[in-house]
C-alpha cells in the first residue's frame, strides 16, 4: 500500500507530525522535542535508556493539539496518555536503532526533502538556505531543524516497519475468506426497541412512586443549595453609554496604517495537474496532454469552476472551483506569479509549468497597491474601540471595588452598588453542579459562591457579563430528600427502570411470536413497534442507527427466514429475521482479488508492526531500559 503510506507521510509532514488515531478519527499532532539526558527528574514521566520524557514534553505537545481543537479539554487525560505512548515509542525506536546500528543517511534525508519541498531545488541546484528556510516555514510552519528532524524520525520508523513487515504475504485461503467476508450479504427485517421511546407510555401511580422512593431512599440526597445576591459592573450597559469620536478613530487608523495598505494583488482560480513524483518524460508528457485537453475545454466555453472541481489536483482549492483567493507578489512561485499578474481580468492563461506541475490560471479581479481610505474603514474600527473603552471603565471600577472591600469588611453589597452605580440581582437556589445562568455560567463565580461565608463579599470576578461582586444570602444544607423534594427524580428513575424492563419484554415477545409463525411486520406493529427492512449488508457493513455488521455476525450463520435471538445493544434491543441471504458470486473473485490482496497485506503489516511495538516495549521493561511513572500524568486529570 505504498501510495497510501506516501500520502499519510505527506499529511504528517504537512501538519507537524501525526501521532495516532483515536476512535478512528482523532488525530494528534506533535512537534519533536529535544532529548533530555541524565538522572530522573521530578518532572520525568518516562525513562527510555538514558533519555527522558517529561511532563513538560507532554504538555507542550498537548498545547499544539489545543490550538487546533479548543474543545478537547474533556479528553485531555486521554490525549496526554496517547502522547506519552508515542513519545516513549519514538525513543524506543531511537534506542533500538543505536543497538542495531541502523541510521538514516544524509542522502536519504535529502531525497525525502526534495520530495516534500521541490522548490528548494532549481533543477539539480539547491536554491540556498534562506529560500529553503522560507519555503519550509511557509508550507509547514516549521523551522528547518524541526522539519529535518521530523523527516529523519519518519525515515527511521519506515526502516523498522520495512524490517518487520517485508516478509509478510497473503495466502490463497486468506483471500477466499476475505472475499466471503466482504461479499456474503444478508437483508434483515428488524425492529429496534429503545427504552427511551417507551418512557412516555409509562405513568407510575403514587403507590409505585412511594415504594420506589422507600426502596432507594439513601440515594436521594438533596445537595447544598445557596442563594446569592450580586452587584454587577454590566458591560452591556457601559457599551450603550460609551461614545467614540472620529478623532479617536483616526488616531487608531493612523497607528495601524500598515494594516490598511493593500499591495498589488490578483484574485485567481487555477486548475493544477501535478507532476510531483513523476520521474520519467513519458509520465510528465501524459500529465501535459491531460492538461491541454482540459485547457481546450476551457477555451471552448467550459465553466472553469466545474472543470476545476472535476480535474484539479490541488486539494486546497479543488472543492472551491479552483479559487485561490487574493495573492500578492512574492507569495507564489515565479512562473505562476508572472502569468497571474500579466493576465487581464477575466482571461485564462495557457499552460503554466511550475515545480508542482501544469496550471491553468484564470484572473477574476485585480487591485493595484493603495491604502484603504479612513472613511471606508471607520465603522470597522468603532466596535473595537468601544470594547476597549468599556473594558477600561469596567476594569477601573473593579479596581475601586476591590479597594473598597479591602478597606472595610463591613461595607454592604447595596452600599457598593449605590456608590458605583451597579446592577443588583439575585440567583435562584443553586447547587455546585447547577448552571449559573444569571452570571453566564462563570466557573470562577460558581467556585466563589461555595467558598464564601454568609454576608461576606468577594473581590470582583470577571464574567462574560462584566465584573461581579457576590454575597451569599442563604444556605440550604445538604440533607436526605423528602419524597416531595425528590419526587421528579424518583419518577424519572422509575420510568427508566420500567422502560428498560418493557423493552426486553417486547423483544422477547416479538421473537416468540415470529418463531410461532406470525409475520414479522404484523407481530411488530401489534406490539407498538416500527418494523423496518435493511439494505443488503456485508459483515463489514451496518444498519445505520441500529447496529454494525460485527454485532450482527450471528445473522450470517442463519438461513433465510430464520429469526435470531434478541440482541442487546446497551440499553436497546434489536430483534431481527433474515429476509434474504446472498452468497458471494465466484465470478467476482478475480476482479476483487488485487484489491483484497492489497487491503489484507496492509492489515497484516499493521498488525505485525503493532506486535513489534508491544514486544519492544515488553523487552525494554524486562531489561530495565524502560520505566514509566504514570502517576505523573495526574495533573492532566482522569479519563473513563
Amino acid at each position: 500500500m505504498a501510495g497510501a503510506d506516501k500520502s499519510k507521510l505527506g499529511y504528517r509532514i504537512l501538519l507537524g507530525a501525526v501521532v495516532l488515531v483515536l476512535g478512528g478519527s482523532m488525530l494528534l499532532y506533535l512537534v519533536p522535542q529535544s532529548p533530555v539526558s541524565g538522572e530522573v527528574s521530578t518532572d520525568t514521566v518516562a525513562k527510555v535508556g538514558d533519555e527522558s520524557v517529561t511532563v513538560q514534553d507532554v504538555r507542550q505537545q498537548l498545547s499544539q493539539i489545543e490550538q487546533r481543537n479548543p474543545n478537547m479539554k474533556p479528553l485531555e487525560a486521554l490525549y496526554a496518555q496517547q502522547i506519552l505512548n508515542q513519545l516513549v515509542f519514538e525513543k524506543e525506536i531511537e534506542y533500538e536503532a543505536k543497538r542495531l546500528g541502523i541510521v538514516v543517511t544524509d542522502q536519504q534525508r535529502a531525497d525525502r526533502i526534495r520530495q516534500y519541498v521541490p522548490t528548494a531545488f532549481n533543477g539539480g541546484t539547491f536554491v540556498g538556505m534562506d529560500r529553503y528556510a522560507a519555503e519550509v516555514q511557509a508550507r509547514y510552519q516549521l523551522t528547518v531543524p524541526v522539519f529535518e528532524e521530523l523527516i529523519r524520525k519518519d525515515l527511521l520508523q519506515e526502516r523498522f516497519r520495512k524490517l518487520v513487515t517485508d516478509g509478510i504475504s497473503v495466502g490463497p485461503a486468506e483471500l477466499q475468506d476475505e472475499f466471503r467476508y466482504k461479499n456474503e450479504k444478508v437483508k434483515l427485517d428488524y425492529a429496534l426497541i429503545k427504552p427511551e421511546d417507551l418512557e412516555a407510555k409509562i405513568s407510575p401511580d403514587d403507590a409505585e412512586i412511594r415504594v420506589a422512593y422507600e426502596k432507594n431512599k439513601s440515594k436521594y440526597q438533596v445537595p447544598e443549595r445557596r442563594v446569592v445576591r450580586y452587584a454587577l459592573v454590566d458591560t452591556n450597559q457601559l457599551r450603550q453609554n460609551v461614545q467614540v469620536s472620529d478623532d479617536m478613530l483616526k488616531l487608531q487608523y493612523q497607528a495601524n496604517i500598515q494594516q490598511y495598505q493593500v499591495p498589488n494583488r490578483v484574485h485567481v482560480e487555477h486548475i493544477l495537474f501535478m507532476t510531483v513524483g513523476k520521474t520519467t518524460d513519458a509520465e510528465i508528457e501524459e500529465v501535459r496532454n491531460k492538461a491541454e485537453d482540459v485547457l481546450k475545454q476551457v477555451k471552448k466555453g467550459g465553466k472553469f469552476e466545474d472543470l476545476a472541481k472535476k480535474y484539479s489536483e490541488d486539494p486546497g482549492s479543488k472543492d472551491k472551483g479552483g479559487d485561490l483567493g487574493w495573492i500578492t507578489q512574492g507569495q507564489t512561485v515565479p512562473e505562476f506569479e508572472k502569468s497571474a499578474f500579466s493576465l487581464p481580468v477575466g482571461q485564462v492563461s495557457d499552460l503554466v509549468k511550475t515545480q508542482y506541475g501544469f496550471h491553468i490560471i484564470k484572473v477574476l479581479e485585480k487591485e493595484t497597491a493603495h491604502t484603504t481610505p479612513f472613511e471606508q474603514v471607520k465603522e470597522t474600527l468603532r466596535p473595537r474601540l468601544v470594547l476597549d473603552q468599556v473594558e477600561k471603565l469596567a476594569s477601573s471600577t473593579a479596581d475601586q471595588l476591590s479597594s473598597a472591600i479591602r478597606q472595610s469588611n463591613k461595607i454592604s453589597l447595596d452600599d457598593l452598588a449605590k456608590q458605583y452605580h451597579l446592577t443588583v440581582g439575585e440567583t435562584r437556589p443553586v447547587t455546585a453542579t447547577d448552571p449559573l445562568l444569571e452570571l453566564a455560567n462563570s466557573k470562577e463565580a460558581k467556585d466563589a459562591i461555595f467558598q464564601l461565608k454568609l454576608g461576606e463579599l468577594n473581590p470582583p470576578i470577571r464574567t462574560d457579563r462584566g465584573y461581579v461582586v457576590l454575597s451569599v444570602k442563604s444556605i440550604q444544607p445538604a440533607h436526605p430528600g423528602s419524597l416531595d423534594e425528590v419526587r421528579d427524580r424518583v419518577i424519572t428513575d422509575l420510568k427508566r427502570e420500567k422502560s428498560t424492563e418493557l423493552a426486553k419484554s417486547k423483544a422477547d415477545e416479538l421473537s416468540k411470536r415470529v418463531k410461532a409463525g406470525e409475520k414479522f411486520d404484523a407481530a411488530a406493529r401489534a406490539l407498538g413497534l416500527e418494523p423496518k427492512t435493511s439494505d443488503p449488508i456485508a459483515r463489514d457493513g451496518s444498519i445505520p442507527g441500529a447496529a454494525r455488521g460485527k454485532q450482527l455476525s450471528a445473522a450470517f450463520n442463519l438461513k433465510a427466514g430464520d429469526i435470531a435471538t434478541p440482541l442487546t445493544l446497551g440499553q436497546n434491543w434489536l430483534v431481527y429475521r433474515v429476509a434474504e441471504k446472498t452468497e458471494p458470486n465466484p465470478a467476482d473473485f478475480d476482479k476483487q482479488k488485487p484489491q483484497l490482496a492489497k487491503e489484507l497485506l496492509e492489515s497484516k503489516r499493521s498488525l505485525a508492526f503493532e506486535a513489534f511495538q508491544k514486544a519492544l516495549d515488553s523487552r525494554m521493561k524486562q531489561d530495565g531500559k524502560l520505566k514509566i511513572m504514570p502517576e505523573k500524568l495526574k495533573s492532566f486529570g482522569t479519563f473513563g
